[in-house]
């Protein structure tokens, strides 16, 4: 890992969420191409510059699909680390030769981890949800190592310690006793009670986000196309295409005849030219 992405995930880590997604978000999209020339330097040549820019440039994606989990009730910044892992993970076992792209791959290791992660903490979540609870919680963790149920003397020396009542000593020790419960449905479960195991309503029902981001990448690609298909024009037919269809404030034939000081009729042919070698180039 470079120097530059220890620095971020320490920001991470420390709090600095919000930096950190601002930073994933200013990270290029890789090409089809590049992300293909990148893959074989890693796949042939154990290239780690390949990998590690590999997974930079897909750290927005894993933002995406850990947002999707917040409604578990675990740290943003936790998810996103699991998710990387994950990432980190796909992009070792990326073979570019099977002609899918990188990011199809990946969602399912990133969602592995963070489905793994869920699972080892969304109990302990739903037990303890305050700062005293999470301590009470943790206290009678090590003595019920120890020991079995504790007796009221027991109990009210854990309350006096602290500081918290002896009821919800009690309850927390009841819930700490009750058994874990299988994040899948047991395969002996009938149909009629599938709807019973947490796997069914902790599912996640807004929209996929490998869907919505590769909506989204694609529509940053043909943007980049664009303007690249832009600059092979010459200035003025840069000027009135711009103008024309992609301002906020468009400007009519008339408004660039008189700029130019030439007809609204060969305004019209110009935008037309150019409109035809802005398509031969998007076609390419």
């Amino acid at each position: 890992m470079t120097h530059e992405l220890q620095r971020y995930s320490a920001a991470l880590s420390t709090g600095s969420l919000g930096s950190y997604i601002h930073w994933t978000n200013q990270i290029p999209i890789l090409t089809e191409q590049e992300e293909q020339n990148l893959a074989l330097k890693l796949l042939e040549f154990n290239d780690l510059e390949a990998a590690r820019r590999l997974v930079m440039a897909h750290l927005r994606f894993v933002v995406k699909l850990a947002r999707g989990y917040l409604g578990y009730g675990l740290p943003l910044a936790d998810l996103i680390q699991e998710g990387n892992i994950g990432l980190m993970k796909a992009v070792k076992r990326f073979d570019p030769k099977k002609g899918v792209r990188l990011v199809s791959f990946a969602v399912h290791w990133i969602r592995a981890e963070i489905h793994e992660f869920v699972i080892r903490n969304w109990r302990i979540v739903k037990v303890a949800t305050t700062k005293a609870q999470r301590k009470l919680f943790f206290n009678l963790r090590k003595m019920s190592e120890k020991m079995g149920w504790l007796s009221k003397a027991e109990v009210e020396a854990v309350a006096e310690e602290l500081k918290v009542k002896p009821e919800e000593v009690r309850h927390m020790e009841s819930r700490l006793s009750a058994p874990d419960e299988s994040f899948d449905a047991p395969q002996d479960m009938p149909e009629d009670e599938l709807f019973m195991a947490p796997s069914q309503y902790l599912e996640d029902q807004r929209p996929n986000p490998e869907h919505q981001l590769t909506a989204s990448n694609w529509m940053e690609s043909q943007e980049i196309r664009l303007q690249v298909a832009l600059e092979t024009l010459d200035e003025r037919s840069q000027h009135i295409l711009r103008t024309r269809w992609l301002d906020t404030h468009k400007l009519t034939l008339q408004d660039l005849a008189a700029k130019y000081h030439i007809s609204a009729e060969r305004v019209r042919q110009l935008e037309q030219q150019a409109m035809k070698k802005l398509r031969e180039q998007l076609a390419e």
